[in-house]
């Protein structure tokens, strides 16, 4: 069974100075309840994210719908935590006005969260992270198991839909006219020599 992620002891109240200038050794950091919580990613899970942002970003970036977010991202919840989706997707509307996204972490949820659970995250850890999302204002989040290959499709943290193989995902009014077949967001490497 895999084992929680490393952590670094809790401390009352972190800055967001304090946050930025942790070192850059390949984890992702997030703040839950005080507590720092790091998880690397294999290349498996970083491959997949970057086919999934690809897909997502051309349909997003296309129609003018809003902006994503990488997972070095940080979201800076009203409860005070600080979280880091895989993809974070934020729509024009919360952005009109801005020339640019804030130098600093972004102030509440994104409104879709995308997490890839990885070998050492649990689903109850994920589910934790979902609980708050909606609680700070996100629309829809999915959870992508890439090993047992199902996304969980969210629309708070008890309305939940599995889809599996031959299903598809759509954006529904988060992320109007998406959709991709889990089949495609599961497919692995496929090159030949010649």
């Amino acid at each position: 069974m895999p084992s929680r992620p490393p952590t670094i002891p809790p401390r009352k109240q972190w800055t967001d100075e304090q946050l930025m200038a942790l070192p850059k050794d390949g984890f992702k950091r997030e703040l839950l309840d005080g507590e720092i919580v790091m998880s690397p990613a294999g290349s498996e899970h970083g491959r997949k994210i970057m086919r999934f942002s690809t897909a997502l970003g051309s349909h997003v970036f296309q129609h003018k719908l809003g902006e994503l977010f990488d997972g070095q991202t940080g979201f800076r919840m009203k409860s005070g935590g600080l979280l880091s989706p895989d993809i974070s997707f934020v729509s024009k509307d919360r952005l009109l006005g801005l020339r640019q996204a804030p130098e600093g972490f972004f102030e509440g949820s994104p409104d879709l969260a995308i997490e890839f659970l990885s070998r050492g995250e649990t689903r109850k850890f994920i589910e934790r992270k979902v609980s708050l999302y909606f609680k700070n204002g996100t629309r829809l989040a999915w959870l992508i198991d890439l090993r047992r290959e199902f996304v969980l499709v969210y629309h708070n943290p008890t309305d939940v839909r599995k889809l599996t193989r031959g299903d598809s995902l759509h954006g529904e009014t988060v992320i109007p006219g998406f959709s991709i077949g889990i089949d495609v967001i599961f497919a692995g490497l496929d090159y030949q020599l010649g």
